[in-house]
């Protein structure tokens, strides 16, 4: 006679656990989903900050740049000011000394007879300075020269300005006659017209002498 087992598992009516299953294997899910998006948002962040800073390293060296641009253009501009001040110096001396030399025999010749050339002649009152590039004096007359390179309308201005103060800041000639001229090496047609106009000899420097360009029956201004 055959025996039979009634003996069963218990069903599970609820479905409890099968749905704790499911919640477990979801939360899994979640909790991968989660480290994944923080990984992902790690790295994001971690990328940004390197732009960051590679932009700050950007920028520093560009302003790094532009430092030493400007650095070495301020010295170049230095430079160039110092060749242009050396030039304009020794330019002047020469055209100083060049129409120095031939002074005497150029105003002889216009009937005023030098005693004596004076260079550089400055005076300094009250923090102001004047000065005047060449005298060629006698008893009765002085000549001012102005030595200019080039020669331009608003030097030979300023020059007729300095003119008419001259005795203010060289007393010691008062009572004789202030006449003046301007010496250069280059300048405009128009612009020695407008110094001979002006009552000004007009000496125009050539190679190793100088000559006064005034017409023969040129009468000079008397600035006193």
């Amino acid at each position: 006679m055959t025996t039979h087992d009634t003996t069963s598992t218990p069903a599970d009516p609820s479905g409890l656990e099968g749905i704790r299953e499911n919640l477990e294997a979801a939360g899994a899910l979640l909790r991968e989903a989660a480290a994944r998006a923080a990984e992902t948002e790690a790295r994001a962040l971690e990328n940004e900050a390197r732009a960051v800073e590679d932009h700050r390293r950007a920028m520093r060296e560009m302003a790094e740049h532009r430092e030493e641009t400007d650095r070495q253009m301020k010295e170049t501009d230095r430079r160039l000011k110092k060749a242009e001040d050396l030039f304009a110096t020794q330019w002047g001396r020469l055209m100083e000394s060049l129409v120095r030399g031939d002074l005497v025999a150029l105003l002889n010749e216009r009937g005023i007879e030098v005693e004596r050339t004076l260079q550089r002649v400055e005076s300094r009152r009250g923090g102001r300075h004047f000065e005047v590039d060449l005298l060629a004096v006698n008893g009765r007359e002085v000549v001012v020269v102005d030595v200019k390179t080039p020669l331009r309308s608003e030097g030979v201005t300023k020059f007729l300005s300095k003119l008419s103060e001259f005795l203010d800041w060289c007393a010691e000639y008062r009572g004789r006659r202030i006449l003046g001229a301007v010496a250069y090496l280059d300048g405009a047609e128009s612009v020695t017209k407008y110094a001979e106009r002006s009552g000004l000899f007009v000496i125009r420097a050539t190679g190793n002498s100088a000559s006064i360009l005034n017409e023969p029956g040129f009468k000079p201004r008397a600035f006193s």
